[in-house]
């Protein structure tokens, strides 16, 4: 799928789960609702960071096509490293590494572990990073039109009054894991929930995801996880567009007036 398609299913998966929790008798503080599903829209679009003309690797100017570059050889490496003789020969690292659930796992933690060891300066640093791939993704015209550093001083501006907004009691800095040391510790769920989205999405078109590596399917490390492929379509069609897109504005709305309370 595209950028602002994986995007929007990244926002309204995590009101489902907010959704789900109110159901639960467990309701998100608002903030904890609001800034989680803008991580899981920014990180909906993470795993294209093997994809040099992907949405992320515009996001950052230099610093991301370069970290693009760098993943899409790393990928690769592993591809080649880890592929059995019934896994295809390809040339590029799009869609192997970075599109998998342990890559997923991986980046969610590590972004919980940096979150709870780093203090204010690395949440703020996770809410950037991903406040600015959830303008990219889910304001995507408007992102196009403006300069970076507009779309950099949103990022910055909004992560530093939403920080600021969760640092107040019960507003969710402890949210789910209320241990001492543990705030922010649940900032790595939208993360892997966003690239688990991203992945789930790939999996619908017609060339697949292989999201269960390093699990072997019918002889392959790699296997294009998918449903039949009838009913597979291309990145950026009409079903893309004109179904899956209002689906997921839908199930977005309806999620997060639930996990609210409004009905």
């Amino acid at each position: 799928m595209m950028g602002p398609a994986h995007s929007l299913s990244g926002a309204a998966a995590w009101l489902g789960v907010g959704a789900a929790a109110a159901a639960a008798g467990h309701p998100m503080p608002w903030p904890v609702l609001v800034v989680g599903a803008l991580i899981c829209a920014g990180a909906a679009l993470a795993p294209d960071l093997d994809h040099k003309s992907a949405t992320i690797s515009r996001a950052f100017g230099p610093v991301s096509r370069g970290l693009c570059e760098i993943v899409d050889k790393l990928s690769y490496a592993v591809y080649k490293a880890t592929r059995s003789r019934h896994d295809p020969r390809r040339s590029g690292g799009h869609r192997t590494l970075t599109h998998t659930w342990l890559w997923a796992v991986l980046i969610g933690a590590g972004a919980s572990v940096a979150a709870v060891t780093g203090g204010r300066w690395a949440v703020l640093a996770i809410l950037f990073v991903h406040l600015v791939l959830a303008v990219e993704g889910l304001l995507w015209r408007a992102a196009r039109v403006s300069s970076d550093v507009l779309v950099w001083l949103l990022g910055a501006t909004s992560a530093w009054i939403l920080a600021g907004v969760l640092d107040e009691p019960g507003n969710g800095a402890n949210w789910l894991f209320t241990g001492a040391g543990q705030e922010y510790l649940w900032l790595g769920l939208p993360i892997v929930l966003g690239a688990l989205v991203h992945d789930i999405g790939d999996a619908l078109t017609v060339s697949g995801c292989p999201i269960l590596w390093p699990l072997p399917i019918a002889g392959k490390r790699w296997y294009p996880m998918g449903p039949p492929k009838f009913m597979r379509f291309r990145a950026g069609s009409w079903v893309e567009l004109k179904v899956l897109m209002p689906v997921f504005m839908l199930l977005g709305g309806v999620g997060g007036a639930a996990a609210l309370n409004v009905f």
